[in-house]
């Protein structure tokens, strides 16, 4: 047994309608934007300054913007053109950026930086992959250069791939499996090499048959006769993709309360991003394209659509039609998605969703009083105390925060979802854990 193994019980969960849709619908690729709009925040850690100005001519996969923070990740166009202006956006969530916004030229240019990239060594790996401007492409967009270089590098003996998808209406990763399996076979392969870890585990909602049976019989055929990469099907339980969820499922291993996955021995990928990045160092493309689910019941054709990163949102909704009008827009699902409020908004690196809901799937159901009934705690699946966690956050109580682990939260949208009161608990802790980030 491993020394990181221990009992592991599942706990909390809920079952949301699934709406996939678009699930046994091909990828299409969207034609190229007039322009793109390319925020300087597009990942988790410091925002990237622009290094281009306006009037400058840039390629296709050229640097526009970049950081010399430890936590970030370059920024490249996804089209050849004139840089047309700087300005100020608003994303989701309240956050204020600075935006470099790039008008096509039609030509498609490559940059000349576009090249195959063969490392040899760590240190080189890590470089190509810093230089391929690649998050986390499953939504949470943890720039991957620094998840691969954990600082326990030697104690990583398992790489854990992410393709259990359990948020409503997505299927991009879905569909990765099902059009470009040995792309992912081949890019688990490459980050075991460099990382020295001995095994890869495909973990894949049981609700994915199809998937289950590609990529088992891809890893079965490749020539390893430790049969070192295995899938595992996980029962169908949101959200069962969440990294600290999907460790313990696979593995029994529990990462401690602000722990990593490295400190159980682990790095965790989502499927799509270790395609990509095999992708790049085949054909050094940067991450410049974006495979997004465009569904909703105000969609006309759901689809899963090639996009160009920096595509207006707009854009995107003109190319499916629209058959109602939109109540509700989000980047991502229903459970951890952020409402957009307004469709110039950008397509963006870790977005793998457009959802657009028309007047009848948006309920606004005024909230009650809390009846105590328990069910919260019941599907927190990191076994917090969400109403307890609202109470202190109304009387600022900070003290109390910490003790109830706060930002411990995944903001899976859990307790929210369970509550017969209708009471917006995760919105609720979400601004809990602001006030412990100005405490601090």
């Amino acid at each position: 047994m491993s020394l990181f193994s221990q009992i592991w019980r599942p706990h909390g969960g809920v079952h949301p309608p699934q709406h996939k849709d678009a699930s046994e619908i091909e990828s299409v690729t969207m034609p190229l934007p007039e322009k793109i709009i390319l925020p300087m925040s597009q990942h988790i850690g410091a925002p990237c300054t622009p290094v281009v100005k306006v009037g400058d001519t840039v390629d296709v996969g050229q640097v526009v913007a970049d950081s010399d923070a430890m936590v970030s990740a370059p920024i490249h166009s996804s089209i050849s053109g004139t840089v047309t202006a700087m300005k100020d956006v608003l994303l989701p969530g309240g956050r204020k950026s600075q935006a470099v916004v790039i008008t096509s030229d039609g030509e498609r240019r490559p940059h000349s930086s576009m090249k195959p990239r063969e490392p040899k060594t760590f240190e080189e790996f890590i470089e190509a992959v810093r230089d391929s401007g690649m998050v986390g492409l499953g939504g949470a967009g943890f720039p991957t250069h620094v998840k691969l270089n954990p600082k326990n590098r030697d104690q990583i003996d398992t790489i854990i791939i992410n393709a259990a998808e359990c948020e409503p209406y997505i299927v991009t990763d879905y569909r990765e499996c099902m059009e470009n399996s040995w792309d992912i076979i081949s890019g688990i392969r490459t980050v075991m090499t460099f990382l020295g870890a001995g095994r890869a585990i495909i973990g894949i909602e049981s609700n994915k048959p199809a998937a289950i049976a590609v990529l088992s019989h891809m890893a079965a055929t490749i020539n390893d006769p430790r049969r070192s990469i295995t899938v595992k099907a996980l029962r169908t339980r949101y959200p069962q993709g969440a990294e600290k969820v999907l460790i313990a499922e696979c593995t029994g291993r529990i990462v401690p309360a602000g722990g990593l996955p490295a400190d159980v021995g682990c790095i965790v990928m989502n499927v799509t991003s270790v395609a990509k990045l095999r992708r790049y160092l085949k054909t050094g493309t940067p991450l410049i394209r974006k495979r997004l689910t465009v569904a909703g019941s105000a969609v006309e054709r759901p689809m899963n659509l090639r996009t160009w990163i920096g595509t207006p949102v707009q854009d995107v909704l003109n190319f499916v039609g629209l058959k109602q009008p939109v109540r509700k827009l989000l980047y991502g699902g229903p459970m951890m998605g952020l409402a957009l409020m307004d469709p110039e908004l950008p397509v963006l690196k870790q977005n793998n969703a457009i959802v657009a809901l028309a007047e009848e799937d948006v309920q606004e159901i005024p909230a009650s009083t809390c009846i105590r009934c328990g069910r919260c705690v019941d599907a927190c699946p990191m076994s917090l105390l969400p109403t307890s966690i609202t109470k202190a956050y109304m009387a600022k109580d900070t003290d109390a925060l910490k003790r109830l682990s706060t930002m411990t939260c995944m903001e899976c949208g859990c307790c929210t979802f369970s509550c017969p009161a209708h009471r917006p608990i995760l919105q609720t802790i979400r601004m809990a854990k602001d006030i412990l980030r100005t405490a601090k």
